[in-house]
């Protein structure tokens, strides 16, 4: 069974380990067409048409499949290697041990954000951009960015009290758990991460910056926090629904998944922590 870690708690060699299995993944071509995907749905999800990964009741189950294919990915190349998590209410300064040389990196240029230390710097010849919002070929951060902080622990506990899934109508606007945590309404917790990383974590190819996947293997944990605090409140909406995706329709791009497939992750991994 796959166990996702605390990127805190990573050893070197497990660093390593999953740096080079991503590095494999970009070589080959595979990594981009993950960035391709999150950025056609997050392009075309729409608060009043069609939503199916972003600003929708789906945002859950569907980040959870996508992590898990990216995961299957990355075991191909290492059968060693998970997805670990970024717990940001913990380590939330921009010199903290997940932008070491060693793994994310973090150092950028002021002028233009490029990321000029770590595996995916461009000038170490392995990570040239090539899906993104300009024909800049260098991955960009601005640690800090937007003059935000990163979410609090009160803040997610906030989240995490709520009782009900989500609620009509089913979008940006929504109450509920869902919406709180995707972070359009409220403290904007998911929302605010990506804008304080900034350069591409700020824009719909933000899976250009592996932090991508740490920061939303944290969001799924949140989730199963989420759901183990609330054993009988379940996905919403239960029935079809216009221009959302119910308990059991179909979640795009994948033609045999549904959210109903999604709610239990203890069928494909485990977190290190309760």
């Amino acid at each position: 069974m796959t166990v996702r870690k605390n990127q805190a708690v990573l050893t070197p060699d497990e660093k390593r380990a999953f740096v080079n299995a991503v590095l494999e993944l970009k070589r080959t071509g595979v990594y981009d067409r993950y960035v391709n995907a999150h950025n056609y749905y997050l392009m075309n999800d729409s608060d009043f048409g069609n939503r199916i990964g972003h600003r929708t009741p789906s945002f859950l189950p569907w980040h959870r499949r996508f992590l898990l294919d990216f995961e299957a990915a990355l075991q191909r190349v290492d059968r060693n290697v998970a997805l670990p998590y970024w717990d940001w209410t913990a380590d939330r300064a921009a010199n903290s041990s997940l932008w070491a040389a060693d793994f994310m990196g973090g150092t950028s240029r002021g002028r233009d954000g490029q990321v000029l230390d770590g595996p995916f710097a461009y000038a170490g010849g392995k990570w040239a951009v090539t899906v993104g919002v300009d024909r800049r070929t260098y991955l960009r951060r601005a640690l800090g960015s937007g003059g935000q902080q990163l979410p609090t622990r009160a803040e997610v506990d906030a989240v995490l009290a709520m009782p009900v899934y989500d609620t009509a109508p089913w979008n940006s606007a929504s109450s509920g758990f869902r919406n709180h945590l995707e972070g359009w309404r409220g403290s904007g917790v998911h929302n605010r991460v990506h804008v304080w990383v900034g350069g591409h974590m700020a824009t719909a190819a933000s899976p250009n910056d592996p932090v991508f996947w740490l920061h939303h293997a944290f969001i799924d944990k949140l989730w199963a926090d989420w759901q183990a605090r609330n054993p009988k409140a379940g996905y919403l909406p239960a029935t079809r629904t216009p221009d959302v995706i119910d308990l059991r329709g179909t979640l795009p791009p994948w033609n045999n998944v549904t959210p109903a497939d999604m709610l239990d992750h203890r069928r494909f991994y485990t977190f290190d922590k309760p």
